[in-house]
């Protein structure tokens, strides 16, 4: 019985929120967390608000540029496990500016219990985003925004197959990211080649130019298709960008699948109104579920649901 299928007093809905990414720069809100600590105390937050997994980027804590080096990670980590029980997913997307091998190294290195990982390359446009932010404090700012107009967010069947066998003996799980339809087959290709096993944890992600857009009709699209080729292996998750993050988070709680929230997806909670912290999003999509006579699921139980090998089997 799929999770759709279960009698809804029995489903667990699991919120992941995703503190701070590569997509918004520091410039756009005061409330995105730049630093280590802050980060830390991101996640704990959006965990104490009901967020079963927190999903984590770094930066540089001068002037916010993404930063997927180790020494980035390593202090909010350790601080985040030893104060929360939540599920841990490091990012391998990184920002579309790096290396393959500079996205891998931390994941490869702390081995966390789940890890996105994108299905495809694509265009990744944020320069759109210079129209309603003119005035960018830091240096970096404009020209990373500007230049991905002409930036292609790469991953290649290689990028992908190089992920997959660097981590296949940490027992580490993926989010699966797929920004568009053919993701969907090029996890189904190497699910195929058995790189990936059951439970995939398939996170749709909606409204960024250059992939799917955000309307029920492509959300509707995407589980579909998806539910065709995956059945009941899979467990579905949403992320809407921007104004997109609640409608296509309730879409998707109404069809029986998960969602993601956060700042690294939308620095708002409501029109025109920026999100304080990522706690309040969380709060808001929790809500969201219980007003629909639904409950969120646990830390431990979105290890049972996901099979994760625990947070005693990590390297921080």
């Amino acid at each position: 019985m799929s999770e759709a299928q279960k009698p809804r007093a029995s489903r667990k809905v699991i919120i992941t929120c995703a503190v701070t990414g590569s997509i918004h720069t520091p410039s756009m809100s005061p409330h995105l967390p730049v630093t280590g600590q802050e980060i830390a105390d991101a996640a704990i937050g959006a965990a104490e608000a009901g967020a079963a997994i927190v999903h984590l980027h770094a930066r540089n804590p001068v002037n916010g540029l993404p930063d997927q080096s180790l020494e980035a990670f390593e202090p909010f980590l350790k601080v985040i496990k030893q104060r929360s029980d939540c599920v841990v997913n490091i990012t391998t997307g990184g920002a579309s500016t790096m290396t393959i091998d500079e996205r891998l190294k931390p994941v490869a290195n702390f081995k966390p219990e789940v890890a996105s990982l994108n299905m495809g390359s694509m265009n990744f446009g944020l320069y759109p985003m210079l129209e309603r932010f003119r005035d960018l404090k830091h240096d970096w700012e404009r020209p990373y925004l500007e230049g991905s107009r002409d930036r292609v967010f790469k991953n290649t069947f290689a990028d992908i197959e190089k992920i997959l066998t660097t981590c296949a003996e940490n027992g580490t799980r993926f989010e699966i990211e797929c920004y568009d339809i053919g993701h969907l087959y090029t996890l189904a290709h190497f699910v195929e080649r058995g790189l990936v096993k059951p439970p995939f944890f398939v996170q749709s992600v909606f409204g960024i130019l250059g992939g799917i857009g955000a309307h029920p009709e492509d959300v509707m699209h995407m589980k579909r298709t998806a539910d065709r080729l995956f059945g009941d292996a899979y467990r579905w998750s949403v992320l809407g960008a921007g104004r997109n993050q609640m409608p296509v988070a309730m879409q998707s709680v109404l069809m029986g699948g998960n969602l993601r929230v956060g700042l690294e997806d939308s620095i708002w909670a409501g029109k025109g109104r920026l999100a304080q912290s990522n706690a309040e999003q969380v709060t808001i999509a929790r809500q969201m579920v219980e007003s629909l006579g639904l409950e969120i699921a646990t830390p431990a139980e979105a290890r049972d649901i996901l099979q994760l090998k625990g947070a005693d089997k990590v390297a921080f």
